[in-house]
């Protein structure tokens, strides 16, 4: 099965595909806007690259991170219309949607919900044989999204497009 993780950002949307039949990091990296866009132009840049990677790739199912709602309102709602391009382009290619938040997929890699970002990337790096972890952080963040339904799949048969997010 190929598995897609996401880390959204309006700046850099970081992805991760992994073919969970062999354990193997396929393709990650980020999908970026530029600050000069207007909001609405970068959501659809973010929609449009991922239609691109989506048709490429031709994962069956997706994790996307959740929204950590800190202090900084604006970039929550942001980040939240990202969240939102993102899973329609996926559900529009009909591609099973799991949510997990950054403590979920911590917890899962590491067993430990406070790890800190280079314990993860250690992780990530050892799981799937790499000599260091993908660079920049959101790739790896996406790939260790994605390593997360190797450990607990998502139960395609029962799915429902509506209960994971």
């Amino acid at each position: 099965m190929i598995v897609l993780g996401i880390d959204p950002g309006l700046a850099r949307t970081g992805f991760g595909i992994i073919d969970t039949n062999q354990e193997q990091l396929v393709r990650c990296g980020c999908l970026t806007t530029e600050p000069s866009q207007s909001t609405a132009d970068r959501l659809l840049t973010i929609g449009q690259d991922l239609d691109t990677l989506v048709k490429a790739t031709n994962p069956n199912v997706a994790v996307v991170e959740s929204i950590l709602f800190g202090k900084n309102v604006k970039t929550a709602m942001i980040t939240a219309e990202t969240r939102g391009t993102i899973i329609y382009v996926l559900r529009q290619h009909h591609i099973a949607v799991q949510s997990l938040t950054p403590l979920q997929i911590k917890s899962r890699l590491t067993g430990y919900g406070a790890a800190d970002k280079h314990q993860v990337q250690e992780v990530v790096a050892r799981r799937l044989h790499l000599k260091e972890a993908p660079q920049p952080d959101d790739a790896s963040d996406a790939v260790a999204a994605a390593l997360c339904l190797i450990d607990e799949p998502l139960n395609i048969s029962s799915y429902s497009p509506y209960s994971s997010y």
